[in-house]
């Protein structure tokens, strides 16, 4: 068993660790000394008020003897470790308030009329100009019928995007020899992938097949985990900022800023790694295995769908700060995102989960806030930029510093 050396970093990483005693699954991954993990588990059981009440003294404690930038990263994610152990305590917490101290972001609701313009974008993609209702939701219905992977070819698509992205990828942001990304195939989850990173450069990433795989989400689904997304990221920091001495990087929490950072960066990793062309780049990938997808019109349809961003968003609003019942929910996110009954019960699920309730957020504001700081700088900039994001430990109140600067440097 470790001895209790008392500093910021192995304070704080005992914290985290704690959290993962309340709620299997807080903890991504942890991937410092595993005697400090042996440590926490076999304490005794941790009451939550007394981790929101040393979350608070840590934070009152930095700097300490760390940098500035370390001792911002770790104190805004004591912030974010504070207000889940209040709420893993039974307090009350307002639900902007609770997505606001776990991400640094504030959320309003969108405007549904940016929803019905991208509505109208859709229904001219899909050759029913002016449709709406039921004819829009059945010609969007078609098209994605007509995308679908058969589920016999997902493991040898799954593995051709694999394996093109990770060269392309190496090229340009150097990985260790030994990297590696296993996939697995999981059902009953609320997600449709997921990274396990194991440290030491290897990766688990699982996929949902209790949700069909379509042509046209296959391609950012692989980004997005692998090559240059969560294990690209995880391998990169693991290398450069944990072999530095940054131990703090060694665990990932959910709930913190770390996660709206990293599913920010994992959501624009493909078009970071193949240019907005990605699809025509797709189509020979598709045709090479003998299946037919028209990648342009795939870049069209993903124009036009960027309006509805804010739908899941919104929907988690609605439940849990406006107080809407679950079928209202479900119908509001049928409507806007003309997803089958079946498809938008699957969202619920994530949108109920007590772990993941608030997490939606990373993917809306984590895109918009990434993005519009990857597009502060010209396009010749924009790899340099992403890079950052792979290898710096950034958090978003660092980049609304660099946007409010007007820094147009990577």
């Amino acid at each position: 068993m470790t001895s209790r050396i008392s500093s910021p970093v192995t304070d704080y990483l005992r914290l985290g660790l704690a959290f993962d005693r309340l709620e299997e699954g807080f903890v991504d991954a942890f991937t410092g000394d595993p005697r400090l993990r042996a440590e926490v588990e076999n304490a005794p059981a941790p009451d939550p008020a007394a981790l929101a009440d040393r979350a608070r003294g840590l934070r009152a404690d930095l700097p300490g003897d760390l940098p500035p930038a370390r001792a911002e990263f770790i104190g805004a994610h004591l912030d974010a470790l504070e207000c889940s152990a209040r709420k893993f305590a039974g307090e009350e917490i307002g639900f902007v308030d609770e997505v606001r101290a776990y991400f640094d972001v504030d959320i309003t609701v969108g405007d549904e009329q940016v929803y019905r313009e991208a509505q109208a974008a859709l229904a001219v993609e899909l050759g029913v100009p002016g449709a709406t209702g039921d004819a829009l939701a059945d010609a969007y219905s078609a098209y994605r019928q007509a995308d679908e992977i058969p589920p016999e070819r997902v493991d040898e698509c799954v593995r051709a995007f694999s394996g093109a992205l990770r060269e392309r990828v190496r090229e340009r942001y150097p990985l260790p020899d030994n990297e590696v990304v296993d996939f697995e195939v999981v059902t009953d989850k609320p997600w449709s992938g997921f990274n396990y990173y194991l440290g030491g450069y290897r990766s688990r990433v699982a996929i949902n097949t209790d949700l069909t795989q379509h042509m046209s989400t296959l391609p950012h689904l692989i980004a997005h985990e692998a090559y240059p997304g969560h294990h690209t990221e995880h391998c990169r920091k693991e290398q450069i900022l944990v072999g530095g001495g940054q131990d703090e990087q060694t665990i990932f929490l959910v709930n913190t800023p770390q996660c709206l950072m990293a599913e920010g960066l994992a959501d624009h990793a493909l078009v970071a790694a193949m240019g907005s062309d990605w699809g025509v780049w797709a189509q020979e990938i598709y045709a090479d295995l003998g299946l037919r997808f028209d990648g342009e019109r795939a870049q069209r349809m993903g124009r036009a769908s960027a309006g509805l961003l804010g739908v899941r968003q919104d929907a988690a609003l609605l439940l849990h700060d406006r107080g809407a019942d679950e079928d209202t929910v479900a119908g509001f996110l049928q409507r806007w995102l003309l997803a089958p009954p079946a498809r938008a019960r699957q969202m619920l699920r994530f949108l109920t989960s007590p772990l993941w309730r608030a997490y939606i957020s990373t993917y809306v504001e984590g895109y918009r806030l990434l993005g519009e700081w990857l597009d502060a700088v010209p396009d010749d900039g924009r790899l340099d930029r992403f890079g950052r994001l792979l290898d710096e430990p950034l958090t978003p109140a660092q980049l609304r510093a660099e946007l409010g600067a007007g820094r147009t440097g990577p």
